[in-house]
């Protein structure tokens, strides 16, 4: 079982556009609305799958209702901690080439006692989980270190946690020690505070962050993959797209294909691989099944070229 932790949720409305032009009326070819927020995510993909997962998350008003409502009926059982304020919702644009246009909320503001009681949801959730993913931004209310307590207290318990997040909460929380994180390519060079033109500076500013406390780093590259660094070696793979309908959500599903294989090693790098080629090619931010999978097509190697140049290099 494999359970998630999401501080901030969304709704997310996805509207598929001919184009996007400043100032004009923009008539969708089609939409959809889906529970949203990179736990969530998370859980969906790994429902999908078949593997059983909990999603704990802070819900508030119509919006949270609805994203209950969603997960319930996509086989993803909901740890749900009330709060005053309205959970937020978000909107993507997606134009034909698959250039997404994102609008995200805020989102509302935790209390004290609202932020306490999901962190005491997370040790109380049912199950006994193989992995804990706590993913995404802090909402309002949230101090950086909310993660790095969220770490602490899973380690204390044993259990496994893999970290997706940026900027002052990735930070803070190396230091408790998470057994995986997940940054893309301009994450990994905000936290390490230097460009990343190369594969070698990828895996090095990987080291670096396995050297500040994190276990291993799954790095998303875009186009050009995905590389994990860890205790085992520095793996690097790629799977083909024959076309990007839209991004959203695909680097969750990466996520979640990386723990339902194990989360360590060559093997789960290649399930990640075929998770997040997957769900670039579905609308909004849908979720694969087995059945969109192309596991025979993905490629990994050990050690690769260092010298290999990102098509995308990532400042900080």
């Amino acid at each position: 079982m494999i359970l998630t932790v999401t501080p901030n949720p969304s709704l997310d409305r996805t509207y598929e556009v001919p184009s996007l032009g400043r100032g004009a009326v923009l008539r969708a070819t089609g939409d959809r609305v889906d529970p949203g927020g990179k736990g969530v995510n998370v859980s969906r993909a790994v429902a999908a799958a078949g593997v059983l997962t909990t999603a704990v998350l802070p819900l508030g008003g119509a919006s949270g209702t609805l994203i209950a409502e969603l997960l319930g009926a996509q086989g993803v059982d909901v740890t749900a901690v009330t709060v005053a304020g309205q959970t937020r919702s978000n909107i993507s644009l997606v134009e034909p080439d698959g250039t997404l246009t994102k609008i995200n909320a805020p989102g509302p503001e935790l209390t004290a006692e609202e932020s306490r009681l999901l962190l005491e949801s997370v040790r109380t959730a049912t199950g006994d989980p193989a992995w804990i993913a706590a993913c995404g931004s802090l909402p309002r209310g949230l101090a950086p270190e909310w993660y790095a307590d969220l770490v602490a207290r899973a380690r204390e318990a044993g259990a496994k946690v893999a970290l997706d997040t940026s900027g002052p909460a990735l930070t803070a929380a190396l230091r408790a020690g998470p057994d995986l994180i997940k940054p893309n390519a301009a994450e990994l060079a905000q936290a390490v505070g230097r460009p990343l033109a190369t594969l070698g500076e990828v895996a090095r500013a990987a080291q670096e962050l396995r050297s500040r406390g994190a276990g291993a780093v799954l790095a998303s590259l875009g186009a050009d993959g995905q590389l994990l660094v860890s205790a085992e070696g520095t793996f690097h793979g790629t799977a083909p797209v024959a076309a990007v309908r839209s991004d959203v959500g695909a680097g969750d599903a990466a996520l979640a294909g990386f723990l339902i294989a194990g989360g360590t090693g060559p093997g789960a790098l290649a399930s990640a691989l075929a998770h997040g080629a997957a769900a670039v090619q579905l609308p909004g931010s849908a979720v694969p099944v087995p059945a969109d999978l192309r596991p025979e097509a993905v490629r990994v190697t050990e050690n690769p070229p260092p010298d290999l140049r990102l098509s995308a290099p990532a400042a900080p």
